[in-house]
Parts: structure tokens; sequence; C-alpha cells
């Protein structure tokens, strides 16, 4: 397993397709995920500490894996198959037993980046396969936080519900 960290959501133009982007800790790969939109404003939410009037979805779960006193120790991204990811949550529940829990790596990492010290893992086959090396000067971590809400912004603004239809 390869170390991950959290670089943020993006928005892939012209498509206007959100990604979030992890990075490899002790490597030079990054690894972008396409994303759903809600997702996507969830794990920015969560980057930001945007704190909402009521729960959100991952906020409940976070809530959940509390009540039940569970708690999230990783998330690993274990598969790509014809290009869906696949991911696990790695739980330890009350009594020191270790839980895996099936994951959109999406939600995973909604829910990780609620939680402080949740380690994100990638098995080495997805990192071969879909992980990118950019140059020195592409280097995404360099962007503007303002300039990745103003472009997500726009395209909450754009998009429609015909966007989500299947083709």
């Amino acid at each position: 397993m390869h170390p991950l960290e959290l670089v943020g959501v993006r928005v892939e133009l012209p498509a206007n397709q959100p990604i979030v982007l992890l990075k490899e800790r002790d490597g030079v790969r990054y690894l972008p995920i396409w994303i759903g939109a809600v997702e996507a404003t969830a794990i920015a939410f969560a980057l930001q500490g945007v704190e909402t009037s009521r729960p959100l979805t991952h906020d409940l779960i976070v809530d959940l894996f509390e009540a039940a006193g569970h708690t999230l120790d990783a998330v690993h991204i274990t598969d790509l198959r014809d290009g869906t990811f696949y991911a696990q949550l790695v739980l330890t529940d009350r009594t020191g037993e270790t839980i895996e829990v099936s994951s959109r790596p999406s939600d995973a990492i909604a829910i990780a980046a609620r939680l402080p010290d949740v380690a994100l893992f990638s098995v080495s086959s997805v990192l071969d396969e879909a992980g990118v090396e950019l140059d020195e000067d592409e280097d995404p971590v360099e962007a503007r936080p303002e300039d990745q809400v103003r472009e997500f912004r726009e395209f909450l603004d754009s998009v429609t519900p015909e966007d989500f239809r299947e083709v």
C-alpha cells in the first residue's frame, strides 16, 4: 500500500467534471479520481471547515461511527475496474476488531476529510494504472484555493439535471 495525501478538489475544464486529487506521499504520482458534484462539495466543505446548519450525509456517517464506538483508521483505494475506482473504509470497533466496509472512494474521502489522522492508501496496481506524473510547472498544489472555489461555484451554477442522465 502506498500512502497518499488529499490535495483537494478540482474541476476539470472544459468538461466541468469535478475530481478529487490525491498525491503519493513518498513519490511523484498524483491520483485523479473523477467524482460527482455532491461528493466534491462535501469534500470541499470539509477541507474548508464549512459548517452547515444541518449535518450532511458524510457528517451523519461520522456521527454514526462515533455513536457505535467505531473509529475510522484508513481509506484504502483497492481497485480500478472498467474506469471505476473501488475503496474500503478500515474501521476499528470498540472491541479492537478491524472491520472493512466497501465504499466509493469519493464517499470514503469525504468521510475521512471530516476526521483527524485518517490515513489514505492506494494499492500499487491502481497507482500504476491511473497515477500521473506532472511536470514541476504543472504542480496542482500551487493552485490557489480561492480559484478552486470559484471554478467549483461556476460548475455548480452551470450544471443541470440533464448532465447526470446516462447516455
